[in-house]
């Protein structure tokens, strides 16, 4: 079968010309104006459009093709259209170039010119077509709520398939916003165990004080405003997992206490002098480097053996590849449902920005930055302005690699104290580093704590 290639040109004689011209190679559709331009897309969805500026009831000025521009993208954001302009349009063609064109031919038309763009145009909506049905067979293939076909997320989810038809203990490792409490529910909801409760507990929002007895709940009267008795985490997870996030923030005496249960299956309420079986999987959590904590004495050695009985490491977004972009699309097509904005697109600079972003927040920050583009966007296309990408993206442009490498420093310094309310142990260990070493850049940087 010839591929489809609709003209639109409000001259017949010319319209004339092109068929016998591309006849040969391509299944000719021809329309004279925006409507049945728009028809005719609907109906036979040609993969590229040849599109004269100048169509009626306006054939002097552009505005009615470029309205035909906006019209054809928004029905197919992957459609190739090729400006056909006079000499004296350059601008305009140039203009519709920015807003979503493929490209632009000045007339008279050459033949061989043409026919050589078509050739290339054709090919490229191929790749492209292509590339989007393997990225919605990857969306429909999803593992557990992931999205991913990079070689370090289907490594993660061998682990869990493997980790999943066992009791062991599992660590999960990770920046902040990788998926840690998803990879956690997923190798619950692959377990033997899923019929049971799956039990999750932050446990860096836990005061000290009040971490006991929420993991091992305490008899009445045990303490000031025990008023009666309260099953622990642990209890309340029997038959299921227990999920302990952020477990670095576990304190020691606690730890004792955690790891005796590892041991033995069983625990005490706080208060209470009976020993009470609990059948539960423990799977636990970090994105500090609990290593260290060992060294510092923070943190019990022979806990952390315990629970790293098998260890999964989740990669940071931007160690992704082509998922970065998956996911970006994937959300984009949520929230728009969401909002009542169907047929959104991304424009290639947001998609330039987006792979090029350094995403500090992971997933996590990429599904706020798309949501609050969508909700914000008026048009159909969101920009990287959008985004809010675009400054970071070119704030570097012309720089030299040591000034380029500050600038982003700054920003990702300043984007961790903003989204931590300047707590500046918690933006260290989102960086990954220490708090010393915080300090150090936010001195070197010029970088002032928010207020």
């Amino acid at each position: 079968m010839k591929s489809k290639l609709l003209i639109v040109d409000d001259d017949e004689e010319i319209r004339t010309q092109m068929k016998w011209a591309l006849a040969a190679d391509y299944e000719i559709l021809a329309a004279g104006d925006r409507g049945t331009a728009t028809d005719l897309f609907r109906a036979e969805h040609p993969a590229v459009v040849l599109l004269d500026l100048g169509l009626p009831p306006h054939p002097g000025t552009p505005e009615e093709g470029l309205a035909a521009l906006s019209e054809l993208l928004a029905l197919d954001s992957l459609v190739k259209v090729v400006i056909v302009s006079g000499q004296g349009e350059k601008e305009v063609a140039l203009r519709a170039v920015g807003a979503g064109a493929y490209d632009f031919l000045g007339k008279p038309v050459e033949m061989d010119e043409l026919k050589l763009l078509l050739k290339r145009c054709f090919h490229v909506a191929l790749l492209e077509r292509e590339y989007r049905e393997m990225q919605l067979r990857v969306q429909g293939d999803s593992f557990e709520g992931f999205l991913g076909s990079s070689a370090p997320m289907q490594a993660v989810f061998e682990s869990i398939r493997k980790v999943a038809t066992t009791d062991a203990p599992v660590l999960i490792l990770g920046e902040s916003g990788t998926g840690k409490e998803m990879t956690a529910r997923a190798i619950h909801q692959r377990s033997a165990r899923k019929d049971g409760p799956f039990i999750a507990i932050n446990c860096s929002a836990i005061p000290e004080s009040l971490m006991e007895s929420e993991l091992f709940g305490h008899e009445k009267g045990s303490f000031t405003g025990a008023h009666v008795q309260r099953k622990g985490r642990i209890e309340v997870s029997a038959g299921g997992t227990l999920f302990l996030d952020e477990v670095g923030e576990i304190p020691l005496p606690v730890q004792v206490k955690l790891l005796r249960f590892l041991q033995e299956q069983t625990i005490e309420r706080v208060g209470g002098r009976q020993e009470i079986h609990v059948d539960t999987r423990v799977v636990a959590a970090t994105n500090a480097n609990l290593k260290k904590g060992l060294s510092e004495g923070t943190f019990r050695e022979d806990l952390f053996y315990r629970l790293a009985v098998v260890q999964i490491v989740l990669p940071p977004v931007r160690d992704r590849g082509d998922d970065i972009v998956l996911l970006a699309q994937a959300f984009m097509q949520e929230f728009a449902g969401e909002s009542n904005k169907a047929g959104l697109t991304f424009a290639q600079d947001a998609i330039r920005a987006i792979r090029r972003h350094a995403w500090p927040g992971n997933v996590r920050e990429l599904q706020n930055r798309v949501r609050r583009a969508v909700i914000m966007s008026s048009g159909k296309r969101l920009s990287a302005a959008d985004l809010e990408l675009a400054q970071a993206g070119d704030s570097i442009e012309g720089l030299s690699l040591k000034d380029a490498r500050e600038a982003l420093e700054k920003e990702m310094v300043q984007r961790a104290l903003k989204k931590h309310s300047g707590k500046i142990t918690a933006a260290a260990i989102e960086l990954g580093i220490s708090r010393p070493t915080f300090y150090e850049l936010m001195e070197k940087l010029g970088v002032q704590k928010p207020e």
